[in-house]
C-alpha cells in the first residue's frame, strides 16, 4: 500500500496525537490537512479508534496532557460529533494486531491502530515515523499530516 500524498475522498483513521492536534487547533497541521479532515467528517469517513480514547484518558490521568474540560466530557463531545465514527475493536482487529506481517513495532496501541486501518480500509493519518515506515513497506495506507 502506498504512502498517500494527498487526502481526497479517503476514509481516514486519526492516530491519537493527530486527533489531539486537530482538537487543539495545533498549527503543525497545515490548512490542507485540516480541510481534508473536515471533508472526511462531512462524508462520515472520519474514524477514531477506541485505543485512542484509552490513550487520551491515560495521558490525562498521568498528567501528560491537560484538556480544557473534564476528560469524559471532552471525549464524549468529540465522538458524538456528526461525521465522526468510532472504529470497531473487533475480534479481527485484536487478532490481526498480533499478526501484522513484518512489524517491528512493539507498542500495542500502534499495532491496534494499524490493524484497525487495515480492517476499515482507511488511511492512517499519523506523524509516527515507525508507522509511516511500516506503511511504505506493508499493507496499509498512511498519510503524514505535517
Amino acid at each position: 500500500m502506498p504512502v498517500v500524498r494527498e487526502l481526497k475522498q479517503h476514509k481516514i483513521l486519526l492516530d491519537t496525537h493527530v486527533w489531539i492536534w486537530v482538537a487543539e487547533g495545533n498549527p503543525i497541521l497545515p490548512p490542507s490537512t485540516r480541510k481534508a479532515i473536515e471533508r472526511a467528517k462531512e462524508l462520515e469517513h472520519l474514524l477514531i479508534s477506541p485505543i485512542s480514547i484509552w490513550e487520551i484518558s491515560m495521558l490525562v490521568e498521568r498528567k501528560r496532557i491537560l484538556l480544557d474540560m473534564d476528560m469524559t466530557d471532552w471525549l464524549k463531545q468529540w465522538v458524538e460529533l456528526p461525521g465522526i465514527l468510532v472504529a470497531e475493536f473487533s475480534f479481527q482487529v485484536a487478532l490481526l494486531s498480533n499478526r501484522l506481517p513484518g512489524i517491528q513495532h512493539s507498542d500495542p496501541a500502534d499495532r491496534i491502530l494499524i490493524a484497525s486501518a487495515y480492517e476499515e480500509n482507511a488511511v492512517l493519518v499519523t506523524a509516527d515515523e515507525k508507522i509511516l515506515k511500516y506503511g511504505k513497506d506493508h499493507f496499509i495506507s498512511v498519510y503524514d499530516p505535517t
